[in-house]
């Protein structure tokens, strides 16, 4: 039984492809790991705060010193970290906006993002050290293109700027599913192809 948290971050509802292929690998998860939970954080319905200096100074103010004001304001960022270190699986899906992720979901980063929580740094100029290790996660695509491979490929900052942020927050990427080519094959096939493509590792 594993304890799956599905962030969704695609603006269309029902002829969103990038929602019906994440609910798809969760159902993959869900069929491996009989009985687990799934919690849904709507990043469209419900859109996380752009970062402003209030939310900053919040960050790096002592817990115990925090007014009312920065409590109010880190409520967002504590609630979304608590939520994610009780996960054991990730699946992130963003659709291709631009060449690059939402800014619903680039948001939720910045959230999640914070010094001794979600990593530390090591002190050697290198990149910091993830603390949420022991966790899985899955990035789900959807592009008009096709950005896997080909001329195309050097433009997806998709796939690669998700992998590299779980990464750096400790969470090792298990899998990557895309609903790619839609412009070319169409929304249907380019699904269907995605769906058929969903491994769920050990």
């Amino acid at each position: 039984m594993k304890k799956i948290l599905h962030i969704i971050t695609s603006p269309r509802t029902d002829a969103s492809v990038s929602r019906k292929l994440g609910n798809a690998v969760v159902e993959k998860i869900k069929e491996k790991y009989t009985g687990s939970s799934v919690t849904v954080r709507d990043l469209a319905k419900n859109p996380p705060p752009h970062l402003n200096e209030s939310h900053i100074n919040s960050f790096f103010t002592p817990a115990e010193n925090r007014t009312a004001e920065q409590l109010y304001d880190i409520r967002y960022s504590e609630d979304a970290i608590q939520e994610l270190m009780n996960a054991d699986i990730l699946v992130v899906e963003t659709p291709m906006y631009n060449f690059t992720i939402t800014s619903t979901l680039k948001a939720y980063f910045d959230h999640i993002t914070r010094a001794g929580i979600t990593f530390k740094y090591t002190g050697n100029g290198l990149l910091p050290e993830g603390l949420l290790k022991g966790k899985q996660g899955y990035i789900v695509t959807s592009s008009g293109g096709v950005y896997s491979e080909g001329d195309l490929k050097a433009y997806d900052f998709t796939e690669p700027y998700v992998r590299s942020f779980l990464s750096v927050i400790g969470i090792e990427v298990a899998g990557v599913f895309r609903a790619e080519g839609q412009a070319v094959i169409g929304p249907e096939a380019a699904l269907e192809k995605g769906v058929g493509s969903i491994v769920v590792g050990g």
